[in-house]
């Protein structure tokens, strides 16, 4: 069940709730104008193996990731997912791309974007846009044709490993999306947390959180909850938060905010 913390900062699992199911694809909706966020979203998307049916983008910004393959059966609220193997074809109005885990696309407004998943196993990724359309997703017929090579003025996909570390301190991120690739409204970046607790802090902007690795405790003021693999972090404008890390090893988290700036500045209290 989502939990709601001091200031309106929500926490819930990667498949809480009931998903929309299309064809081969079902959406958990987690964060959005109907959970009290203003401008931004996030939601879980589960690709079976064949093809999908188009996705229509509103006039917004959508920032894709792709987690990995589903591996195992997870429970209720999580997801396990195994990166470095295998790939999908994605097609953004038409135009195919291969794509691997830890690859953050960016869907321009009124594209439409098609998933050609080569199975076995269903492929999953994350979703933000903004402004969110709150509303039903736009499914059209999925449109695909012959392989070609995107421009390169028209690059759309940003892969993590080819990424350099940018450092805060004992932390770092990289930036995947952002206006380098066209979007500027929004950034999209993966970050690391070591073991502990940073000061508490706030930032200028909306954000959601996905956790990709590790285990630890989601802060807002003086209130807080579990987080782990899967789970979906909403963090209003001006909401003091920490994410600490109560493992031995690396925090990993996706990160999207909205307006689009650098993940480096925040605001301590």
């Amino acid at each position: 069940m989502a939990v709601v913390l001091e200031g309106g900062c929500r926490v819930s699992g990667a498949r809480e709730g009931e998903p929309l199911v299309k064809g081969t694809l079902r959406i958990w909706n987690q964060i959005g104008r109907a959970t009290g966020a203003q401008a931004i979203s996030l939601r879980v998307m589960e690709f079976a193996p064949g093809l999908s049916p188009g996705i229509s983008n509103d006039d917004c910004d959508e920032i894709l990731y792709v987690l990995g393959w589903e591996s195992g059966q997870p429970a209720r609220n999580e997801v396990c997912t195994a990166r470095g193997r295998g790939w999908v074809h994605l097609f953004i109005d038409g135009r195919s791309h291969e794509v691997e885990p830890d690859t953050g696309i960016y869907v321009r407004p009124n594209q439409t974007f098609v998933i050609d998943n080569s199975g076995p196993n269903s492929a999953i990724v994350i979703s933000a846009q903004c402004p969110d359309p709150d509303g039903a997703p736009n499914f059209d017929m999925p449109v695909r044709e012959s392989a070609d090579s995107i421009s390169p003025d028209r690059l759309q996909l940003v892969r993590l490993a080819d990424r350099q570390p940018q450092s805060t301190a004992d932390r770092w991120y990289r930036v995947l999306v952002d206006d380098e690739i066209g979007s500027t409204q929004v950034t999209q970046f993966v970050g690391s947390i070591p073991p502990g607790r940073a000061p508490d802090h706030f930032h200028n902007y909306e954000e959601v959180l996905f956790i990709l690795k590790g285990e630890g405790r989601m802060w807002a003021g003086q209130t807080n909850t579990p987080i782990a693999p899967g789970s979906c972090i909403f963090l209003p404008k001006g909401q003091v938060h920490c994410v600490e890390n109560t493992g031995e090893g690396e925090l990993r988290l996706l990160g999207v905010f909205y307006p689009a700036g650098s993940p480096s500045v925040r605001y301590d209290v």
